[in-house]
């Protein structure tokens, strides 16, 4: 598939449509699908321990990430006392040369982090979360956050990881140029009779504000 390229949805009935319905659909479904510039498989580790309250017997949180790792679902990794963590899944970090600055704002913190996206799946106990993906930029981790139906988790960047955005970054960020603005030449001491007097008799006037144009017509309508 194409950068950019334009695809229909697939649960669209597109051959019961007339045709003026088909652009219709085409133009308010169509998607724009593009392609990373560069992405790495990394496994998430999602820890369960006993909850704090006691309606949640069990606390559930993205802790740390796996470079390279396999397809998992909700694999046991280790067990101590009453906590346990699993490979919940592998989701690839993509990484876009549209997003750079983003990434750098992530790299200068002072632990860099990494952002899991989960959502909650309802009457399941063993498995509770869906994981989404996982993203290096605190922007698009902060869109999931506004939307409230997602839960976001902030998690380490390994260090080889780091280096891995770093370089990325690199390669491929362009520092915005400033353009300064020429400034105007147009003298502002002019004064023309009649424009924007609110004391003048017009018929239009287009530097008269709404409010003073709503105000005079209701006056003219009392009248």
């Amino acid at each position: 598939m194409e950068i950019g390229k334009k695809v229909f949805p697939e649960q669209a009935d597109y051959h019961t449509l007339t045709a003026y319905s088909r652009i219709q659909l085409w133009e308010e479904l169509q998607i724009t699908v593009y392609l990373p510039d560069a992405s790495l498989p990394l496994g998430v580790v999602v820890r369960r321990s006993p909850g704090v309250t006691r309606w949640a017997k069990w606390s559930w949180k993205a802790v740390s990430v796996l470079p390279g790792a396999g397809q998992a679902d909700w694999k046991v990794l280790r067990e101590e006392a009453d906590s346990t963590e699993y490979h919940a899944a592998t989701r690839h970090l993509e990484l876009y040369r549209t997003d750079t600055e983003a990434y750098l704002v992530a790299l200068s913190e002072r632990v860099p982090m990494l952002y899991v996206v989960m959502r909650s799946i309802r009457d399941t106990v063993d498995a509770p979360y869906d994981v989404l993906l996982v993203t290096a930029s605190p922007y698009e981790a902060q869109d999931y956050a506004d939307s409230g139906e997602e839960i976001v988790e902030k998690v380490p960047m390994p260090e080889g990881l780091v280096a891995w955005i770093r370089d990325f970054v690199k390669d491929h960020h362009e520092e915005d140029v400033f353009v300064k603005r020429r400034r105007d030449k147009k003298r502002i001491d002019l004064v023309e009779d009649g424009r924007g007097d609110a004391r003048i008799s017009q018929l239009t006037d287009v530097y008269r504000t709404p409010a003073n144009s709503r105000t005079k017509s209701r006056k003219e309508r009392m009248h």
